[in-house]
């Protein structure tokens, strides 16, 4: 890393640890602060981003999707505005039966370690996503082969009918990378290996991450030099970066924050993302349904956006908001199937995270409407890497989530399965219900359109009605961008952000 780019990432840094004081950015790139000019600026990108990795950057896990918002890494197939697929890495795909389809590779690409894109690449990334351990979510309960039928075509065999394939290898959990990026122990470094616009030179553990120009890249050269990435979960400090030009984009900036900004810099955007309340099914105080009721009765949702959220989310109707535009249309009964049973006084852990600002401040109000309805409550509030593990394992009555419900295909059938089926390694609630599991299989092989979305209103109300958890709100993120930046993206499904025409001062 250069003498600039030190700078850079160190004043970042320095936002991050001192977030209640008055900051000033001192590197190039930002809109402010002691740095050069933008006439001066060295053109790379400042980026503060919520969470650090979680796994080290595999793209086998949730941090593929910081990998593609970095355009590091390129899946086979993206995804246009409207959910449909769009030529990527394949640029055409036909189907010869139901569960058969043949895949064109793209020519000409490079991966940024000098090798070449072909079929025999693909079918060796798609081989290491089915044999990892935890399988990346898209594949959860699935099944297929992929074989190169010559140099640049790729045959792919679903072992049931899959009418989205086309959608699930738009996936940043299955991008293409070279060879030399998987190991023999199953581990996977994207440094260097991706085929997008900016090749990853660096990985400074949980703090940054360094990417540089790619100048082969097959879509032509970028337009900045380079992006430094720095995690900033706290969100006053992702305020101040942007505040104080210590950053040029900034992730999800918290309510709390927008007063104090310049509102020119602010960019509101409707994401398919649900807040709720989950309970574990599984046992304890809420492996009784009726209880499960009497907690979700208890809740306000519309007292939780007003005071937290200060008017900047939606109201729920169900798993699916405003994102989803034909899901109020076709939703079914999602009301309890039983009566709320009097909770008299049952004592009962409530956990959520920090990463996300709102979350702690939204457990305050759960807690204060349950206890209103007769529970006894304790919370316990932690930072996402110490909460995850346990919250999967079972071991807290309820928790409060913000789930992405688009992010694995731009389909929620992969979101059900994930979290709402028997196999589902993403299951918060410890669901498991053969009926559920069966309405999750007839909208997996449902056709796209209308049968497809009232199969998938079918699982909704199947779970509601369990009262397997309880909608709160769907979210509205609002992004940074500081004076200057042009070409980033404001993208619902959080998977691109920076591209090949993002520029900064």
């Amino acid at each position: 890393m250069n003498r600039t780019n030190t700078r850079r990432t160190s004043t970042l840094g320095a936002v991050a640890l001192t977030a209640a004081l008055v900051l000033t950015g001192c590197f190039s790139g930002g809109g402010g602060g002691a740095g050069p000019s933008p006439e001066e600026g060295d053109g790379r990108i400042a980026l503060a981003m919520l969470q650090p990795p979680r796994s080290g950057l595999t793209p086998l896990s949730d941090d593929a999707f910081k990998l593609t918002r970095w355009s590091t890494v390129e899946s086979l197939v993206s995804l246009d505005d409207a959910g449909d697929a769009q030529p990527a890495l394949a640029t055409d795909w036909t189907q010869s039966d139901d569960t058969t389809w043949d895949l064109t590779i793209r020519e000409g690409v490079l991966f940024h370690d000098g090798t070449t894109l072909d079929a025999a690449a693909v079918v060796n990334a798609l081989q290491n996503a089915l044999h990892a351990s935890p399988r990346p979510r898209v594949l959860d309960g699935y099944e297929l082969t992929a074989e190169a039928v010559d140099d640049m075509t790729v045959r792919i065999v679903t072992g049931t009918p899959d009418p989205i394939l086309p959608q699930r290898l738009s996936s940043p959990q299955l991008v293409i990378l070279a060879a030399s990026a998987y190991g023999d122990d199953g581990t996977v470094d994207p440094t260097g290996t991706g085929t997008g616009p900016f090749e990853l030179t660096e990985i400074g553990g949980t703090s940054t991450a360094t990417l540089e120009r790619f100048d082969d890249y097959w879509g032509g050269p970028a337009e900045a030099a380079g992006i430094d990435v720095t995690y900033v979960n706290d969100g006053a400090a992702r305020g101040a970066a942007l505040r104080t030009g210590a950053a040029d984009i900034v992730e999800a900036i918290p309510v709390s924050q927008l007063a104090l900004l310049d509102q020119a810099l602010l960019h509101e955007v409707p994401m398919p993302r649900t807040n709720a309340v989950y309970f574990n099914n599984g046992e304890g105080v809420f492996a009784d349904q009726a209880m499960r009721a009497a907690a979700r009765a208890a809740l306000d949702p519309e007292s939780i956006v007003e005071n937290v959220y200060e008017g900047h989310a939606d109201i729920t109707g169900g798993l699916f908001g405003p994102a989803l535009p034909w899901a109020e249309d076709v939703r079914g009964d999602i009301a309890s199937s039983v009566a709320p049973a009097d909770p008299a006084g049952a004592t009962i852990t409530l956990a959520t995270y920090s990463d996300r600002a709102e979350l702690p401040e939204v457990a305050v109000l759960v807690e204060q409407q349950l206890e209103a309805a007769g529970f006894e409550v304790r919370q316990d509030v932690r930072e996402y890497a110490n909460f995850e593990p346990d919250a999967l394992e079972g071991d807290f009555d309820a928790i409060i989530f913000s789930r992405a419900v688009l992010l694995e295909t731009g389909d929620p059938v992969a979101y059900l399965t994930s979290d709402y089926s028997c196999a589902g390694t993403f299951n918060f609630a410890q669901l498991c219900d053969p009926e559920i599991d069966r309405l999750i299989a007839a909208a997996s092989a449902a056709e796209p359109g209308e049968e497809r979305q009232k199969a998938i209103a079918a699982v909704e109300e199947a779970i509601l009605q369990a009262d397997a958890l309880a909608p709160l709100l769907h979210e509205r993120v609002v992004q940074g961008e500081g004076e200057g930046v042009a070409g980033a993206l404001r993208d619902p499904r959080e998977r691109r952000l920076i591209t090949e025409d993002t520029t900064a001062p």
